[in-house]
């Protein structure tokens, strides 16, 4: 199967949950929407839970490559934490499934898959990858301090230095993520994140 036709079925997924809960998307809905016959749906994802794995997957991918976007956005390293902590917050306030992710907060609208490798017998490599570990909130601090350092650290950077920019790049997304649990007022993000980074740089 082509990965567009994978794509236009987690589209047509997403799209479902949007619509309604979880519980309430039929397989069979989602394969005419994409316009394919149910066999081929599970042809490729194997079972709704596959699909549902799939699709979490891939948001956690969307969610990641924004945070590659962000670090990549400005050229001076406090800003490019800004705009990380800032694509965080409006990912998860317009992704459900990003929200759910980053705080292990799963409403009952939402599939809430095990976030443990399942046994996988699909033939399909985008599927076996779907269905090994997904991240939790812990797994998503981690993935976006280390890629944050990786960029800003640059080759060569001292130990020691590293160490103090690992503690920064956290202390930029665990604001974020508090943004994302108990949303700020004015100024949001952004200022809390700038103002938190210089007291420690200061």
């Amino acid at each position: 199967m082509m990965p567009a036709a994978r794509e236009s079925l987690l589209d047509a997924a997403y799209t479902a949950l949007a619509r309604r809960p979880w519980s309430a998307v039929r397989m069979v809905d989602v394969a005419a929407a994409a316009g394919v016959s149910r066999q081929t749906l599970y042809n490729e994802f194997g079972s709704k839970d596959g699909l549902a794995r799939a699709l979490v997957r891939r948001e956690a991918d969307g969610y990641l490559a924004g945070v590659d976007r962000a670090l990549t956005a400005h050229s001076d390293s406090r800003e490019r934490l800004t705009a990380t902590a800032e694509w965080t917050t409006s990912a998860a306030r317009e992704n459900a499934l990003v929200r759910a992710m980053l705080t292990g907060c799963w409403s009952e609208r939402l599939p809430s898959p095990a976030l443990s490798a399942v046994p996988s017998t699909s033939a399909v490599p985008a599927q076996r990858r779907a269905d090994g570990p997904l991240p939790s909130p812990g797994d998503f601090v981690s993935l976006v301090r280390d890629r944050a350092v990786t960029v800003l650290a640059g080759p060569g950077t001292p130990k020691s230095d590293t160490a103090d920019l690992a503690r920064s790049c956290e202390l930029a997304v665990r604001l974020a993520l508090s943004c994302v649990a108990a949303p700020p007022g004015e100024g949001g993000v952004t200022e809390l994140v700038r103002s938190a980074l210089q007291r420690q740089a200061g």
